[in-house]
């Protein structure tokens, strides 16, 4: 499959989970990939997945660490075409025991580093007749869930920064859209599951089947299978695919 060759993406958070897999997605369509975070090892290992990807260190959080990647990358390519913000973190606690240090991480890590992201590389763009920015954002992004309101706030704030974005270069041929994954079988519901397990004495089991308890399927999502949503926003025929909240959760919303 070659659908993709010649485009040039950046995949932030692409180290592991759906990062990683959307990363190895988009390669296997002949996209050359960039894939950025902060850890070099893991962002090394996905790199030795295939020879059309490489890997460089980014702070989605810290503007001058995002500018350096995509300066960086645009001189070693030629230029960006696909924009993938995927870097993100969540963390569990009540509201009334939220603080300020840990709402502002949230905010930060979630929703500053896409809106970093997605400016950069709408710069990178400049002057291009098409190109694609997706957000990852979360089936949280779209309803409300206990316990991580900090991460619901910021996805929900991904959400309309995509839908904005998307309106504002509808005519350059640039869409812009964000896949909103439910729970999915990454290294971060692992930690989810962990914490469940810890503060309630739940089995692996049982905690998985409450993190579950409102999903039609009953199953949890697989990285493939957003990574193949973003592959198909990215394709043929999807020019008319703008400003959209796309649902990968089992039918949770």
């Amino acid at each position: 499959m070659a659908e993709l060759s010649g485009k040039h993406a950046v995949v932030t958070g692409g180290g592991s989970g759906v990062g990683a897999s959307i990363a190895q997605a988009l390669a296997e369509a002949g996209a050359t990939v960039t894939v950025s975070g902060r850890r070099r090892d893991v962002l090394d290992d996905v790199a030795k997945t295939s020879d059309r990807i490489s890997a460089m260190t980014c702070d989605v959080t810290d503007p001058d660490s995002v500018a350096s990647l995509f300066s960086s990358v645009c001189a070693a390519h030629g230029g960006v075409d696909i924009v993938i913000a995927n870097a993100g973190a969540a963390e569990s606690v009540p509201f009334s025991k939220q603080d300020i240090d840990g709402w502002r991480k949230a905010i930060d890590v979630n929703l500053t580093g896409a809106f970093l992201t997605m400016q950069a590389g709408l710069s990178a763009m400049a002057g291009k007749d098409w190109g694609r920015i997706i957000t990852i954002a979360s089936v949280a992004g779209l309803r409300g869930y206990p316990y991580v309101a900090a991460y619901c706030a910021a996805k929900h704030g991904v959400v309309g920064l995509t839908k904005s974005v998307a309106m504002e270069v509808a005519k350059t041929g640039i869409t812009v859209n964000a896949v909103c994954p439910g729970y999915t079988q990454t290294p971060m519901l692992e930690r989810t599951l962990d914490n469940i397990m810890e503060k309630t004495g739940m089995s692996r089991e049982d905690a998985a089947k409450a993190l579950l308890r409102q999903n039609p399927t009953g199953q949890f999502v697989q990285p493939e299978e957003v990574a193949q949503t973003v592959q198909w926003l990215c394709g043929p025929n999807s020019a008319s695919i703008t400003g959209q909240a796309l649902s990968v959760s089992g039918g949770e919303v």
